[in-house]
């Protein structure tokens, strides 16, 4: 084997035209998303200067994302999930629109503005089950870990040059502009949805009717539970991208580039324990390792709210990036391996409408609490009970400490010539 065949496998992108298709067109859409999620927070700041109400911006993506990921779940078990990505993707370009023309009407109700946030988020979370399952179904059984490898690395690229560049859009050309990036990204990600074949749940002989039991499973197995558990304890108490403006008012000026660092700094740790994620692939006691990064992401953020100097806060912050980056690959691959095939759809609905609203929710927590006292006292304390909850969730979960992967096959013994 090559050395280039042991950093990144690009079948899926030569060998698969819908795929490569949709890559491009989800990669460019996340970007978009990375954009807007910037522009969202500095036109609330600068609406209200409140960071109760940047806060709410994650209640206004955290709730529809619970709601219409878990409808999603069950829908992409029962209907043609091309045609259900479509019409969510239609909803979410006429969304992006909407926010596009907002802004460049003057708009000053920042409750129209979160309005336009949460029908995004609610087409998004509609879809979002259905287009997890495209990789399978797109492409040979082989190739399917290497396309989600492809999607992870697309998508940390967008978390770092996305927000960095949205400060620059910001500064030079304002809110219209950074919308109606996201607006042509998703005009593109539709194109590319809308030239997929119909992929029909069920194994060839028409729709399936989804079977009892799914949502159980989350609960039934402490494996999982403790896994979801230990994600939902990390960002719903020590998100701190509802912070940012605040910190970045209070102690570097209110500089729009510094906003966009503070986003790209967090991409960077994750593509960094990205690239070294084969020592954690091979990790045999994975339930620990998604533990302790979990840890260390309270403690990272919690050091992000002390660190005055700018190099110290944005090494807080990769570090609390590469943590997160870890706990997510650990769990991902605990739940596909932990949950019965039947019910995998809806447990990863379940995973997903968690990792989306656990963050916003934690975000608006992080915004009241600032409201109340402070966006220093909101990070650190954020950051030590992510920990503390993280220390709990091990403590009352043995199966998920002691959890090992199954062991790869032994080679076959040569029989003696």
């Amino acid at each position: 084997m090559s050395w280039r065949d042991r950093v990144l496998d690009l079948r899926p992108l030569r060998r698969s035209r819908p795929f490569r298709e949709l890559w491009i067109g989800s990669s460019l859409g996340a970007f978009g998303h990375q954009v807007a999620t910037v522009a969202v927070l500095a036109q609330v700041w600068d609406l209200t200067r409140s960071p109760l109400w940047t806060g709410a911006i994650g209640l206004a993506t955290g709730v529809p994302m619970m709601l219409f990921g878990l409808l999603g779940g069950t829908l992409a078990d029962a209907v043609n999930r091309t045609t259900l990505v479509r019409c969510t993707t239609t909803g979410q370009l006429l969304a992006a629109a909407g926010l596009s023309a907002q802004a460049l009407a003057g708009n000053r109700d920042v409750l129209l503005l979160l309005a336009l946030v949460a029908v995004h988020t609610a087409c998004a979370g509609l879809g979002a089950p259905a287009r997890r399952t495209f990789p399978v179904l797109l492409l040979p059984a082989d190739q399917v870990a290497a396309g989600l490898a492809l999607q992870n690395i697309a998508f940390q690229a967008a978390m770092l040059v996305g927000p960095a560049l949205a400060g620059v859009v910001l500064a030079g050309w304002g809110y219209p502009a950074a919308y109606a990036v996201q607006a042509g990204s998703a005009a593109v990600a539709l194109a590319a949805v809308f030239r997929l074949p119909a992929l029909l749940p069920g194994t060839g002989d028409g729709p399936r009717r989804p079977q009892r039991g799914g949502w159980r499973t989350t609960w039934q197995r402490p494996t999982i539970r403790g896994s979801l558990a230990t994600d939902l304890a990390a960002t719903a108490l020590a998100m701190p991208m509802a912070l940012f403006p605040v910190i970045n008012e209070l102690r570097y000026g209110g500089d729009p580039s510094v906003l966009g660092l503070f986003f790209s700094a967090v991409a960077v740790g994750g593509i960094a324990a990205g690239l070294l994620s084969g020592a954690i692939t091979r990790h045999r006691r994975s339930g620990l390792v998604q533990l302790g990064a979990a840890f260390v992401w309270g403690l990272a953020l919690a050091g992000f709210g002390l660190a005055a100097p700018l190099w110290l806060a944005l090494g807080c912050l990769a570090v609390a990036g590469a943590a997160d980056t870890t706990s997510v690959i650990t769990r991902a691959a605990l739940i596909q391996l932990e949950t019965p095939d039947e019910h995998r759809g809806r447990v990863s609905s379940v995973e997903h409408v968690i990792g989306f609203a656990g963050p916003e929710l934690g975000n608006f927590r992080g915004g009241a609490l600032a409201a109340l006292w402070s966006a220093p006292v909101a990070l650190v304390a954020g950051g030590l009970s992510a920990a503390l909850a993280v220390a709990a969730v091990a403590a009352t979960h043995r199966p998920l400490r002691a959890y090992r992967p199954p062991a790869p096959p032994a080679e076959p013994v040569p029989e003696p010539t």
